[in-house]
């Protein structure tokens, strides 16, 4: 076998499938999110709209955070020197560990340099280590949760989505004197559902698991301080290990857990992913730690985000755009058809200046492909509805259905 040639025809194939993912080349201006400057093949520019952004709340241009980072950038230099084991826990690595703690409840916490390897760390070095543990992991769990299990080669079962009825009958069927684990998230991304987080606790409880919540797409966003869903539910007491990011709603880069003390120096003396890796610049850390500040006490992004959510979700309902209505923030607009999808966010781009990723095939099940919609506080009313028009206008030209009201 021609190893390239090989590497050809699967290049070929995701491309006739229309699941050839293009990456737009954007540059996202300080002061001016949601817009960026869209570098064209050929040099040329222009200015778009960004509808797609992780960047949930707009914190990663907010004065507070940004003037701090320049600041440490000052005080400490551009990069953290390596790895903390080796070129020391810089200040501003520990103050940030502080403040998640409080946010969450928690004894600890400890961060990584991104929401994934996060996941695939704590979850890969727990699982690994406690013998004979048993992971009961949602069906829908991110791609991060999954690496991190099939790297532990620990006994699995999977639970049907949001299902704690299936997750009983799972738990109930295993030796009871195995130790437990129960991985889910909060938010879940692609459809915008939110975990019954009490009722799988409640299973979770009978049976003597610990529990393990991703919360990357609710920190910030919801509740009194932005702690996630279960804050706002208030059950962060019953969560064993709560995870999250700050790449998304914190606006600046990097991921985490909290959790009992022990636990985190655990994951802290074995996560190969912690120990091997350079650690997060200082001013990097330190902007988070302004942003989760300011987010604990500011309710007025979270409030304006909500407010946006609404108006877009108004706004597609009334031209019979089909999206899937959830109680969250992500707005999924549903396509069904790869190569539609995928022509509709270029026309998007190229015709409306309006940047929306196509998310096709393997990230969602054939089908059911979308656009995938993130309205932030700093997108406005003229901003809503040329989003709207120039969807309806292509609906009308794909000859794709419309939802009934």
């Amino acid at each position: 076998m021609d190893i390239f040639e090989h590497m050809e025809a699967a290049l070929s194939g995701l491309k006739s499938a229309g699941n050839y993912r293009v990456f737009a080349e954007l540059e996202r201006r300080n002061s001016a999110f949601p817009r960026a400057t869209f570098y064209e093949d050929g040099g040329a520019t222009r200015d778009v709209t960004v509808w797609c952004s992780n960047d949930y709340l707009g914190m990663g241009q907010n004065p507070v955070v940004t003037g701090r980072m320049v600041e440490v950038i000052g005080q400490c230099g551009a990069g953290a020197g390596g790895t903390r084991n080796i070129s020391g826990t810089n200040h501003h690595h520990v103050l940030l560990e502080r403040e998640l703690a409080d946010l969450h409840a928690k004894e600890a916490a400890l961060i990584f340099t991104s929401g994934y390897v996060s996941n695939w760390a704590a979850l890969g070095t727990l699982l690994a280590r406690i013998p004979g543990i048993i992971v009961y992991s949602d069906a829908l769990n991110h791609a991060s949760m999954i690496e991190g299990i099939r790297h532990a080669r620990c006994e699995k079962r999977l639970f049907r989505h949001n299902d704690p009825a299936h997750l009983r009958a799972l738990m109930a069927a295993d030796d009871p004197a195995a130790p437990k684990m129960v991985a889910f998230e909060s938010v879940y991304s692609m459809d915008g559902d939110i975990a019954p987080i009490r009722e799988i606790c409640d299973v979770a409880d009978a049976f003597g698991a610990i529990t393990y919540l991703d919360e990357v797409h609710a920190v910030g966003m919801y509740g009194p301080r932005g702690g996630g869903v279960a804050e706002r539910e208030g059950l962060m007491d019953r969560i064993t290990v709560i995870e999250g990011t700050l790449g998304k709603a914190f606006g600046v880069m990097g991921g985490y857990i909290t959790g009992p003390a022990v636990l985190v120096d655990f994951v802290r003396s074995f996560a190969s992913g912690f120990i091997f890796t350079t650690a997060l610049p200082p001013a990097l850390a330190a902007a988070a730690a302004a942003s989760i500040r300011h987010l604990k006490e500011s309710q007025s992004e979270r409030q304006a985000h909500q407010a946006a959510v609404a108006k877009v979700r108004s706004a597609l309902d009334a031209r019979g755009i089909p999206h899937k209505h959830n109680p969250s923030h992500i707005v999924p607009v549903i396509v069904g058809n790869a190569s539609k999808c995928k022509w509709i966010s270029d026309v998007l781009l190229n015709d409306f200046g309006i940047y929306v990723q196509p998310i096709n095939y393997p990230t969602v099940p054939v089908g059911t492909e979308r656009l995938r919609i993130t309205p932030t506080p700093l997108h406005s009313d003229a901003d809503i509805r040329h989003l709207v028009e120039a969807l309806s206008a292509l609906w009308s030209q794909c000859a794709l259905a419309r939802a009934v009201a």
